[in-house]
């Protein structure tokens, strides 16, 4: 392969990665918010519960929604075990936010 057709085949590649890099930003962007709608959801279930003395975890539920997105996460061909330690994360910070608003209603 010569000099000019390395350069050129660099330069397709280049802007590949720059294509797929665009359509990345715009999965973060969307992901951000979407998170944070799904937070201003669950801080009205956090005021609810705390409203009416329901305790800010419910692990049954959380099992529940943990082998639902583990299967989703299969059908969707990524990785089970990311998916549910994501999902992990996510509960651990709303189940804190639900701790704080009881604290904040004193309940």
């Amino acid at each position: 392969m010569s000099n000019a057709e390395q350069r050129l085949g660099q330069s397709d590649a280049l802007e590949e990665l720059k294509a797929l890099r665009g359509s990345i930003d715009n999965i973060d962007a969307a992901l951000v918010h979407m998170l944070a709608e799904r937070f201003k959801c669950t801080q009205k279930v956090g005021i609810l519960k705390a409203n009416n003395d329901l305790p800010p975890a419910d692990p049954a539920r959380e099992k529940i929604q943990i082998e639902r997105l583990r299967k989703l996460a299969s059908d969707a061909h990524l990785d089970p075990d990311f998916a549910e330690k994501f999902l992990n994360f996510i509960v651990h910070e709303v189940i804190r936010h639900h701790e704080a608003i009881a604290a904040d209603t004193g309940n």
